[in-house]
């Protein structure tokens, strides 16, 4: 249709649906905190998760159940220089683990009581799974060693698909989103935009990804070197560095951030993959950063990179370097608690408690 809004616009119009965060509901809550039956900041980082949850809803009561969980799956041409311990093939058939309930993500998902949503936006082999939504740009992107990994029309429908499941999860009454992915070769492509983003040394954001060896990640680091040095992204301008270096399901994740964002709905934020998928969410818009919960720390070398160029610390730090959303959905008890903390816990007062007279 002539009137249909283009990817562009679309990305336009997401971005002027978002808002800072409400940082006067957050304060209001900050003194709430006190007249709880605790000494005055006795829950430490909760007490500050729980500010920025009503910072993020405008709520002092937030409601963050049930979490959305949307994983994200799709394929790297760059795999063909051997970075990754495992076969493109693999990405199919995980995302056939996904949609038979057999992954990490989908245990601890049920353990919150989410369902998980997958989607593929760019798996290179054809995929008959009806619990799968087929929302494909391209069959993978391309080798980024010798051509851009996808056109910025490509990227940015790519986003479109990580907003509209959102708006989806939103429409089905999601509280809070899980955003996970699934890609062979994805810490290269993640690795790759890092360092374009951040000026980093790619020697300092590799890691050892699937499992490889030290002599495989010297040779992935070398790819990387090779990819930058040929596609000359611009570090200002995160759509060109997302088309140039990056993944289809990491512009999916990024359209994600942004439409939680939109939706004032807190995102956790998984590890690695995640993180640079977050940090290009905040490139693009600023404001979006309040309304990320950075989940876990992953063991990748890039991920501290990452989290340090958002100035984010994690809620946990387990040794994880999954992937899928799983250390993101590990984290969301301690979202609940914060969230049950303000609606639940007695204040001074109601409990005939004495508060401290310091």
């Amino acid at each position: 249709m002539d009137n249909e809004p283009t990817a562009e616009q679309r990305l336009q119009s997401l971005l002027a649906r978002i808002r800072a965060v409400d940082n006067a509901e957050g304060e209001r809550t900050r003194a709430y905190l006190d007249t709880l039956t605790k000494p005055p900041g006795s829950l430490g980082r909760l007490e500050t998760l729980a500010i920025q949850l009503s910072a993020i809803t405008g709520q002092r009561t937030p409601l963050v159940s049930p979490p959305g969980v949307a994983v994200f799956a799709a394929d790297h041409g760059v795999a063909d220089e051997g970075v990754s311990a495992f076969p493109q093939e693999v990405t199919a058939q995980m995302v056939a683990n996904f949609a038979q309930g057999g992954a990490a993500i989908n245990v601890f998902a049920r353990q919150i009581g989410a369902q998980v949503d997958v989607v593929d936006v760019g798996v290179a082999s054809p995929l008959a799974l009806p619990s799968v939504v087929d929302a494909k740009v391209r069959a993978g992107t391309a080798n980024m060693v010798r051509e851009d990994a996808m056109s910025q029309g490509e990227a940015l429908r790519a986003i479109g698909v990580g907003a509209d499941t959102v708006e989806r999860l939103a429409e089905q009454g999601a509280k809070s989103i899980i955003v996970g992915e699934m890609g062979i070769a994805n810490t290269t492509a993640s690795s790759a935009m890092l360092a374009a983003l951040t000026q980093a040394p790619v020697a300092t954001v590799v890691g050892a990804g699937t499992g490889i060896s030290s002599a495989q990640q010297t040779h992935k680091v070398a790819v990387i070197e090779q990819a930058l040095c040929a596609r000359q992204a611009h570090a200002d301008d995160p759509l060109d560095v997302l088309s140039k270096l990056g993944g289809l399901e990491m512009a999916a994740m990024t359209g994600a951030y942004l439409a939680a964002a939109a939706h004032r709905l807190p995102a956790i934020v998984d590890g690695f993959i995640a993180t640079v998928a977050a940090l290009t969410a905040c490139r693009l818009c600023p404001e979006a950063h309040g309304y990320l919960i950075f989940g876990h720390r992953s063991e990748e070398p890039g991920h501290a990179t990452a989290l340090a160029a958002l100035d984010a610390e994690p809620l946990l730090a387990l040794g994880m370097r999954l992937g899928e959303g799983s250390g993101a959905a590990l984290a969301f008890p301690l979202i609940q608690a914060a969230a049950s903390m303000l609606s639940d816990m007695a204040t001074f007062d109601k409990a005939g408690v004495s508060s401290s007279e310091v």
